[in-house]
Order: C-alpha cells, then structure tokens, then sequence
C-alpha cells in the first residue's frame, strides 16, 4: 500500500493546506451555495467536506473559522415547478428579496436556508454563516467592487481566453439592483473610477450610486468568488466539478485573485457528485431531491458522517434507502468495534480505519457503547407496531437505542422492500400439507419442553427437520407462512425468542 493511502484524505488535505498557505496558527476554510432551492444531501457535500477538513486541522492544533456562504444576494431566475406561476413578477430580483411562497420565513431565500441551518448541528457541523446580501447591502465590499471596476479589462481579458463569445468593452463585472423596481435589469452607462457608478434600468429609472452608501450592487460570480477570498482571506475551500473544469470559475478566480489582489487562489478541492441510488443525481429544479433532515430520519448523524469521512471527495457514491441501509449500520457497527479492538482489523487499514471513525463520530465514547443491530430492530418494531417503548424493553432505555429503534421503524415505513415487512398473525390463515403441519407440531413441543437461546434454537430446527422428514427450506417456508403469512421473513430463531415462545406456541396451535 502507497504510504499516503494509510492517511485519511481530510489529513492530507490539511497538510496541503499547510504547505501551500504556511504553518499558521489559525486557517479560514469557507463553503458556500445560492439558496435558490432546496438545499439537498448532493449540496451537503461540500459542507461536510470543509468541515472535514477544519476538523484535521483542529487535530493538528490549528485554530479554524468555517465560514459558510449564503450567496443569497443572487437573482431570482426561473419560477420552480412547485411555486405558484405568478411568482414570475419576481424575476429580476435578489432571491433575499422574494416573498416566501409557503409563507413561513422573511423571504424565498430564508425559507430554504434555515431548513440547513437547523440540520446541520444534529450532524456536529456548525459554521459562521455569512448572508451575502446582508454583506453588500451593508456596503461591506465596497473596496473590493472599486478594484474589480478598475481593473475590468483584465478581467475580461482573463474571462475572454476561455470564452468562444468574447466579452466587450463595455461590460463591467457587476450586478445593479435598481433602486425603484429592484430589479437586475439594468445597464451601466459610466463609471469615476472611484465609487460612483451611473446606470439605467429598463422600468426607465437612472441613477448615479455611491456604493460605499448604497449597497444595491454586487459583483458578477466569477469576480465575486475571488474578491471573497481575498476579503475573507480563504485558506481552503472546496469546489464541484463543475466549477473545477478547465476554464471554469476556480481557475479564473485563481488567476484573478493573483492579477489583481497579488494574492494566492485558496488550497482547493474537488469533489463529485452525489445521486440517489435509483433515482440518478439530485437536481432541484427537476424535483430529485431529498434534504440532510430527510436523510436522518433512517440514519443516526453519525452514520450520516460516516458516509462522507469513509469516501474520498472525488468519488461518487449513491444515498441509500433500499437494503443497503441494514448492510451500512453493519458496517458501521464493526468500524465501532475496531476502534475499540473488539474487531481485528489489519495493522495496514487500523489507523485509517480508526480516523474515519473519529471523524464520523459526534463525540468519541469513552468506551464503546451498546447498539443492537439495526436489523434486529426493524424486526422488533414491526413485532410491536411501533411501539417503540416495547421494544425498548428488551434493552437498557438509552437516547441512542431509542433514536436507532425509531429510526428503523421510519425505515420500515417509508422506504424497506417488501421483503423486509410483516405482520405478525393472530392466527394461521394458510393451508398446510401433513409434512409441513408435524414439523411445526415438533417445534410447539420443543419450544414447551424448555428455554432457548438462538444458537441452541437454529440447532433444534435441524433436529425437526429430520425427525419430520422435511426438507429445511420447506419447513421455514411453513412456519413463516404461519406466523406472518410470507413465504419468508426474518432470522426464524430470533423471531420466536423476539415475539415470546408463548405468543409463538398460540399461533402456532391455530393450525387446522
């Protein structure tokens, strides 16, 4: 093995970082989106990927500041297939300026903002976050605006090399909201080289503005980004492909920022997307969604982490909501147990394999606590309806038992395959033949005669078996067709001593 791959990759990214911006006593790491829809678990990416990140280097004792960005100062450019068409009066404005449609928050940006906001602590993440149009609004970037208007022909000249339509002179790098409609759809007719910028709007409205008075201007994207970096001074930050393709805004915001701020573009990161497994990449606008919120509604904040500390950045992986979910609390089950060496694990893998779930954890245990198995639990709580305080019956009533028990029968409910559910009967409702019928009979006896655990349970059904001249699978296929009417079900010997071998021997004797 490559001796770097021993490293988890949030390590070695902040030794990059170090490298490349020096070994500071304190680094900014920053994220950032335009709340213009729903903030999804693709768009969580990059979230967790910074924090990651900040996380090794508070390991190494840095101090780290993780500014998250919300670019809501931003236009709002289409109405969304779920919002009422006559939101297209809007079009043109600052997405902070938008009315709600559901009429729950200040504006159409907020409404989806604090939906993350709100999610983030559950899963330990918890950064600064910066509104943008609160930022320019307060006339906050108003140095930064005068070094990008006075070197807008470097600008274009840098924009232009990766342009098949070039950009002429008379454009500039900014964004004007009119004052009388606030709209976007203005031109700029003139500027002093200083702070005043004269432009006119199509609603007929012109104005010269002092924009270190008046903050209704921002800077097109592919300025603006640089000129934060070197506002914000950046150390880190990481970026979609999309943003990372040859020619796109992290390489003429690096050449940008080192053209007209002498300063250098931040230590960066790609990272892939993500989809949902069946059902492709998630896209707002075409409804393909599902929230970090959503997403801990099956699984623990913990696992949720785990997903992302056990994958590098730059590759893809599905979100899971299928089977996958009990292979994935498994898996995360025995990384518990190899941090804890309860688990052999390689010398080789053991150090990276303990970092993962460092960085996957909320807060490390001082010793490794109890869980039981998802798996058994999607079982109980489909034994007891989902009452889950019957269920916790069966073990030591902790938070994290009761979280996971809810946890699985959200599973059971909104997202396990069929093969996953029952119902446990009240009585036999199938027809049995006579082999099938004195097998069962052979186990109403043995579960009589004394008390089981599994292991010894799973022995005795052989024994059954053979003494009925019945073939295992038949005789399986039976007492699930008794018990939960299905063919098949879950572990049969954990069933009955999860159920009660006296509920078990009552359906039982219902067979005709």
């Amino acid at each position: 093995m490559n001796k770097k791959e021993q490293f988890h990759w949030a390590d070695q990214v902040a030794d990059k970082v170090i490298q490349e911006k020096g070994d500071k006593d304190s680094y900014t790491v920053a994220a950032g989106i335009t709340p213009s829809g729903t903030i999804h678990i693709g768009n969580f990416r990059e979230i967790i990927t910074t924090d990651l990140v900040a996380k090794a280097l508070e390991k190494k004792g840095k101090k780290v500041r993780f500014i998250y960005s919300w670019d809501d100062y931003d236009r709002f450019r289409k109405v969304p297939k779920n919002v009422d068409q006559d939101f297209e009066k809007y079009i043109g404005m600052s997405i902070s300026e938008v009315p709600d449609p559901w009429k729950c928050h200040k504006s159409y940006a907020e409404h989806f903002e604090k939906e993350m906001e709100e999610s983030l602590p559950n899963v330990n993440i918890k950064p600064e976050f910066i509104r943008q149009s609160e930022m320019y609004k307060a006339c906050k970037y108003a140095e930064g605006i005068k070094e990008a208007l006075n070197n807008k022909d470097k600008i274009i000249e840098i924009l232009n090399k990766y342009r098949k339509e070039h950009l002429l002179d008379d454009w500039y790098p900014v964004n004007i909201y009119c004052s009388e409609c606030k709209k976007d759809f203005t031109k700029v007719r003139s500027y002093d080289g200083e702070y005043g910028i004269d432009y006119e709007c199509k609603c007929g409205h012109k104005e010269t503005l002092d924009f270190r008075k008046q903050g209704n201007i921002n800077l097109k994207w592919r300025s603006d980004w640089p000129m934060r970096w070197n506002y914000e001074k950046i150390d880190f930050e990481p970026g979609g492909k999309d943003h990372s393709a040859a020619g796109g805004s992290y390489q003429t915001g690096k050449e940008i920022i080192e053209t007209i701020w002498n300063k250098d573009a931040p230590s960066y990161a790609i990272y892939e997307w993500i989809g949902l497994k069946g059902g492709g990449q998630f896209a707002s606008s075409k409804g393909v969604v599902v929230t970090l919120k959503e997403v801990l509604e099956v699984y623990e904040p913990e696992i949720v982490r785990f997903l992302f500390a056990g994958t590098r950045p730059n590759t893809e992986f599905a979100i899971s909501f299928d089977a996958d979910v009990l292979k994935i609390y498994s898996d995360y089950d025995k990384l518990e147990k190899i941090y804890f060496g309860k688990e052999p694990c390689s010398d080789e893998k053991l150090s990276k394999q303990k970092r993962i779930y460092e960085l996957s954890s909320i807060k490390i245990p001082k010793e490794i606590p109890f869980h039981p198995s998802f798996r058994h639990l999607t079982m109980l709580v489909q034994i007891f309806q989902g009452d889950i305080e019957k269920v916790l019956e069966y073990y030591e009533k902790d938070k994290k038992t009761e979280l996971r028990a809810n946890l699985a029968w959200n599973w059971i409910q909104k997202h396990a395959p069929e093969e996953f559910k029952f119902t446990l009967q009240e009585k036999s409702q199938v027809e049995l033949d006579e082999k099938e019928k004195s097998s069962l009979r052979l186990l109403i006896g043995k579960l009589k005669q004394k008390d089981y655990d599994e292991e010894t349970l799973f022995e005795e059904f052989y024994s059954i078996c053979q003494e009925s001249n019945i073939n295992n699978t038949d005789f399986f296929k039976a007492a699930y067709l008794v018990l939960i009417n299905k063919e098949r079900g879950p572990r049969l010997a954990s069933f009955i001593l999860a159920v009660g071998k006296e509920k078990i021997i009552e359906i039982l004797e219902t067979i005709k």
